[in-house]
């Protein structure tokens, strides 16, 4: 098993892709934070499948952590990575510095995802999708690939990245990855890390509370929320921040009367720990 080469710079990156690109290799980018796990590991094995080449990028981006959020806590194991990504044939591990991706400091010109990206997840962490598409943007005129990976776990951030490469005719092809979950259902989390025994257990009333949803669907929309919000009240560990359906087309909440797909979308705090969770369901 040979580990990935790592390239820190924009200009080797390019350098480097440019010999496949000539070549009329494909290239695929799966974009990530570091701190690696089985999820992260689906979205590089669906990419060996589709490209010819494989970049994983590994920056943990301030601009997507907010003011009361601790960047500087955030798991970074760059050895731990490449020793994940050793069996999986990864070509190239884009490991930028904060000074090599914002060599004048804080970027002057962002990318803005409108009304979306100040609910739910972003009226709790405001700013954030603003940064995480601007560093998106970034990489994939970086990488330019083919195909880009991105993890149905984080619906709202898929649906943001989604409309932006629409919107400003980005030419590449997102490919989604399902939900990655351990074997309690849990979604895949860097942050499960974080959960005491009591708190992972706690933590299962996350994909129980969306299966209830689920088995409500045929009753309405206030059902669903209730049968959900009834799983959630029973255990103490959990505080719920929202929880919402929402129309997949436009990610703004269903009204009373919708009929059709949904996608019921939940975020807790179990202890300290804060996480998310979605699924899809059909209102009947």
């Amino acid at each position: 098993m040979t580990r990935p080469l790592v390239v820190e710079t924009i200009p080797a990156m390019r350098a480097a892709l440019a010999e496949h690109v000539a070549a009329g290799r494909t290239v695929a980018l799966v974009p990530t934070l570091g701190a690696l796990h089985d999820g992260h590991l689906a979205h590089v094995a669906r990419a060996r499948k589709l490209a010819d080449v494989v970049v994983v990028s590994i920056f943990v981006n301030p601009l997507q952590f907010g003011a009361d959020e601790d960047l500087e806590k955030y798991p970074r194991d760059l050895d731990g990575d490449l020793d994940k990504l050793a069996p999986l044939d990864v070509d190239y591990v884009f490991a930028p510095t904060v000074d090599q991706m914002f060599p004048d400091g804080d970027t002057q010109v962002k990318v803005t995802g409108g009304e979306v990206s100040t609910l739910f997840e972003g009226r709790a962490r405001p700013g954030h999708f603003d940064g995480v598409l601007t560093v998106v943007a970034k990489l994939l005129h970086i990488v330019q690939p083919q195909v880009v990976t991105f993890g149905q776990k984080d619906a709202q951030q898929l649906f943001l990245v989604q409309r932006m490469v629409k919107d400003l005719d980005i030419p590449v092809k997102i490919e989604v990855i399902d939900t990655v979950r351990e074997a309690d259902e849990l979604a895949l989390s860097s942050r499960n890390r974080y959960l005491s025994h009591a708190e992972r257990q706690a933590a299962r009333a996350i994909p129980r509370a969306i299966e209830a949803a689920a088995s409500a669907s045929d009753l309405g929309i206030d059902t669903v929320i209730a049968a959900s919000q009834s799983v959630l009240m029973d255990e103490q560990l959990v505080s719920l921040d929202y929880l919402k359906v929402v129309n997949p087309r436009t990610f703004l909440p269903v009204d009373d009367g919708y009929r059709g797909p949904a996608r019921v979308i939940i975020a807790a705090k179990v202890g300290t720990t804060r996480l998310i969770d979605n699924d899809s369901i059909y209102l009947n």
